[in-house]
């Protein structure tokens, strides 16, 4: 989500620019914002920048990146602030009036995204899209440019930290024709999709089966009297939306374009209702996540004869997936599950929200239970390979996003290699046992699913250092040995810093101040410290290889020539090194983007697996 350009330690906040602008304006149409900018000659071609993004993105609070913050101003500042319990600031005043602001560090932003997304609001993220560096070529008033590169939303997460890892979060859509209702749901962390057919009276079950954390609904459909009541029960989430969103050729144009298709009937014979709220739901996605699309698979067609439908208020009483009491704990699921992975835990959720009502499927299921049952060897070597199998749905789909870091890497390595040992033993296990009637059914569909992948497995063993951090931003996840250019760059990296240390003894030697230090930060880069005391030495023995940079409260900080030079060569092989680190990023994000569709299906039979192993566990305690 970050410009790799900018820095990622929190410093000094970068407020001088705010310009003086009055609060009323906030409180006014968009039109009036944009005259009143205008008008005040005072304001800041920052805060021109901002206030013409902000006009863009009126309904959400907009994160708008400043250095090493996140900075709301005006209204948005005013309700973050409340609802994130942070100070609220002020920067700058137009016509006597204050400009409120406050922000939050960006290397810890999510935990505040977290909080703000579950209090109903959406997050507008603005970059720096452009190096300061070469902002400074345009001229010394020239602003960084910035855009909006996601709009955050309760129903579009994808995150492991915005997110339960047990738990599927959907976003649904409703739409209405003459021919009925459609309901589209789509997790964009798993890229699951689906679509029904629906009548009024089959809504409110529906949506409590599929439990979506935002729900887009056609104006037109949120004025229908027989709905209000449905409606009522989710307008936490509700997000009203524009009825021409809804149009259902315009629906299936964009599925088709989407899944480059010229036809939807291979995937199914979708109703108009359906198309028209899977439609909308692209349109949705498409313009929160700004061009980056999200990995989804193709639409399944849901029956109402294909599960068991149950209406909300039976199924809060039957306590399936969450008590009375609010808890998953006490639930049905909570006392069932015996499932060891994210994955696991989702699918089991939904088999158990959706109970089949096919007989055929129902026993393939019970045999794949009872296959695991009997081979108590083979369950028990499969759940502990599972207790180390990391979530491979939602990491392909954060790489997929161009939000992946080296963890998401390796949880897909991890995962390949964790899933194809499940595959090897329950074929060895078949060959020794010398079973008769082979497999289930179940069973042996869901290793087909995984494929060989151990190339991709090997290249990210050898490309991925033991210690990875969460953003290929922060560099040092290449191992060595991987890359004979990157280990050169290190190398001379490393070899200056040295240099550093070095200097500093001869500037003790130099100058006899024993606590002299030499220091860097973000703002002033490396520099030498000492107490205002010590500073009173350099100053009598007239040091002119000290360079005066900033006299605080407890010390005083100088620059040297040669120190400067030092920083230069540091800062050269630290920048090289990280360029082509992101650049060996991309090349192995796009060796996975390659195998894609063959990844997915390995993810989705390490659920199945993992749901399945789990039941055959529970049916033995």
């Amino acid at each position: 989500m970050t410009s790799p350009s900018t820095s990622q330690t929190p410093q000094k906040r970068n407020t001088d620019e705010v310009g003086e602008i009055s609060l009323k304006t906030l409180h006014s149409p968009s039109k009036k914002l944009s005259k009143e900018k205008k008008k005040s000659e005072s304001t800041t071609p920052m805060m021109i920048q901002y206030l013409s993004i902000k006009e863009e993105h009126p309904d959400g609070l907009l994160f708008y990146r400043m250095g090493d913050f996140y900075e709301l101003f005006f209204d948005d500042a005013v309700n973050a602030a409340a609802a994130l319990d942070i100070a609220l600031t002020k920067r700058g005043k137009h016509l006597g009036s204050d400009i409120p602001m406050c922000g939050v560090p960006v290397h810890s932003h999510e935990t505040y995204l977290n909080r703000l997304i579950q209090k109903g609001h959406k997050v507008c993220v603005c970059e720096q899209t452009e190096d300061p560096a070469e902002t400074k070529k345009r001229g010394a008033k020239a602003v960084v440019r910035r855009e909006v590169l996601r709009v955050v939303t309760p129903g579009t997460l994808s995150e492991d930290t915005l997110l339960d890892a047990r738990r599927n979060n959907y976003l649904a859509t409703v739409a209405g024709t003459y021919e009925g209702l459609g309901l589209a749901w789509v997790d964009i962390s798993t890229g699951e999709f689906l679509m029904q057919g629906l009548e009024i009276i089959d809504l409110g079950a529906a949506l409590a089966r599929v439990a979506p954390g935002e729900l887009l609904v056609s104006e037109s459909l949120l004025a229908n009297e027989d709905l209000e009541e449905t409606f009522a029960e989710w307008k936490g989430i509700v997000c009203p939306v524009p009825n021409p969103r809804f149009d259902s050729l315009n629906g299936t144009k964009r599925l088709q374009e989407f899944y480059g298709v010229k036809s939807m009937d291979a995937f199914g014979d979708f109703s108009r209702p359906e198309l028209a709220a899977a439609g909308a739901l692209l349109d949705y996605l498409e313009l929160t996540q700004k061009g980056q699309r999200p990995r989804l698979c193709t639409p399944k067609k849901l029956t109402l004869e294909s599960v068991m439908e149950i209406d909300a208020s039976t199924r809060k009483n039957l306590e399936l997936s969450k008590a009375l009491d609010g808890s998953v704990g006490n639930s049905l699921l909570g006392i069932i599950d015996r499932t060891l992975t994210g994955p696991g835990a989702r699918l089991l959720g939904k088999n158990l929200a959706a109970p089949l009502t096919d007989p055929v499927k129902i026993i393939n299921r019970l045999n794949m239970v009872q296959y695991f049952s009997d081979f108590e060897s083979l369950r028990n070597v499969t759940r502990e390979i599972l207790k180390q199998c990391p979530d491979m749905e939602r990491a392909l789909s954060r790489l997929k996003l161009g939000r992946g870091g080296p963890r998401d890497l390796n949880a897909i390595g991890n995962g390949l290699k964790a899933v194809s040992k499940i595959k090897d033993l329950i074929e060895r296990d078949e060959q020794e046992n010398g079973m008769s009637v082979g497999l289930p059914e179940g069973i042996l569909s869901t290793i087909s699913d995984i494929s060989n992948h151990d190339q991709i497995v090997q290249q990210m063993e050898g490309a991925l250092a033991l210690e990875l951090p969460l953003h290929a931003r922060d560099g040092g996840f290449i191992a060595p040995k991987f890359s004979s250019k990157l280990d050169e760059l290190r190398s001379f990296r490393d070899e200056s810093r040295q240099l550093i240390i070095q200097l500093q003894s001869r500037y003790v030697q130099k100058t006899g101040i024993q606590t002299l230090k030499i220091k860097h930060n973000n703002m002033l880069g490396y520099f030498v410290e000492v107490s205002v005391r010590n500073a009173e030495l350099i100053s009598s023995r007239n040091l002119e290889t000290f360079i005066h940079r900033q006299t605080m409260t407890s010390a005083v900080r100088y620059s040297t020539l040669e120190l400067s030079d030092l920083e230069n060569h540091i800062s050269r092989a630290g920048d090289q090194a990280l360029a082509l680190e992101l650049k060996l990023f991309e090349g192995l994000v796009e060796e996975v983007m390659n195998s894609i569709n063959t990844i997915a299906l390995a993810a989705n039979a390490q659920a199945r697996l993992d749901v399945t192993q789990g039941l055959a566990t529970l049916a033995k305690e």
